[in-house]
């Protein structure tokens, strides 16, 4: 089969496009999916440099990706709730850049849902709801957000929003019509961030998420007074010293039924509109290299999505 395949940690160049790769066998409770879209996450490049190793560790050779769409194509022994021919979305064992992979958590596809916009919920919706959840934020309190433009920001945003949070949220000044669209007050990023967060909060900031990262965790404990017991209400998904300050780094994946639950019903979601998540571009597989490259620069506004 098709397959993007690395060696060894590094650059985008470690990336190799190769075909004739075996095509892998599901075990007794898994199926095999035909990968229709992949989702590309910023995770991917940090585990190509080798960066996440307590969190993902690798085995050489090594295929990226966590999530995708696809259509299961073989069923494994045990297997009674998929059959082939099914359209599902979730995570894969096996790495998602390449044309076949043995799935891991998977939900079904709602039909009207396209396999683009099916394969950028998993991972993004997930640590969107995971942060929320762990901060513990309700309604009628106020979140703020620091990259709330980014994709998993974005999701985030709206799930907090049809919470009835009131979300305060940080970005570019590009990207302030779209945290408007979707219901947040936004702020620029930079020097006087935390000035900014509270002339637009006057009631003050009951919970932070931090899906970008850029030191903006002090910023964060100065926003909830500084007492100790504010950085439970803090977490990050981007800053790996925040053990330094007292906050919890959150990179892993729930509890599995509550993650299935929750996908099926975002994805529901997703299908009625009432939940998105931007698409910035889609690629072949091919090019996965320069997708990768492109999410490092920080500049696509939106999810990268490859085709095999």
């Amino acid at each position: 089969m098709e397959a993007i395949v690395y060696e060894e940690f590094g650059g985008p160049e470690v990336l190799r496009h190769a075909t004739g790769v075996a095509v892998p066998e599901p075990g007794p409770g898994e199926v095999r999916v035909k990968v229709a879209a992949v989702g590309l996450n910023p995770v991917d490049w940090k585990r190509r440099y080798g960066w996440v190793e307590e969190f993902y560790p690798t085995t050489f050779p090594a295929v990226p990706g966590l999530e995708f769409a696809g259509t299961v194509d073989k069923v494994g022994e045990g297997v009674d709730d998929l059959a082939v021919g099914d359209e599902v979305l979730g995570w894969t064992k096996t790495g998602a850049y390449a044309e076949y992979a043995i799935a891991g958590l998977v939900v079904p596809k709602p039909a009207e849902l396209s396999w683009a916009s099916a394969a950028s919920l998993p991972v993004a919706t997930e640590t969107a709801q995971r942060v929320l959840d762990l901060i513990g934020v309700r309604a009628g309190e106020t979140l703020f957000l620091h990259g709330a433009a980014g994709v998993v920001g974005s999701v985030g945003v709206q799930l907090a929003v049809a919470a009835g949070v009131t979300v305060i949220g940080s970005a570019s000044g590009a990207n302030h019509a779209y945290l408007r669209e979707l219901g947040a007050i936004p702020v620029e990023y930079g020097d006087g961030l935390a000035d900014r967060v509270r002339a637009a909060a006057p009631d003050g900031v009951d919970a932070v998420f931090d899906a970008a990262g850029h030191g903006v965790l002090p910023v964060a404990i100065e926003l909830l007074g500084g007492a100790d017991a504010a950085k439970e209400r803090i977490a990050t998904i981007a800053d790996v010293d925040a053990g330094k300050h007292g906050i919890t780094f959150t990179g892993v994946m729930g509890d599995p039924e509550a993650v299935r639950a929750g996908l099926t019903a975002h994805a529901r979601a997703a299908e009625a509109g009432t939940l998105a998540v931007r698409l910035a571009d889609t690629l072949p597989l091919k090019e996965a290299a320069r997708a990768q490259e492109l999410s490092e620069t920080g500049r696509a506004r939106g999810k990268l999505v490859l085709v095999p």
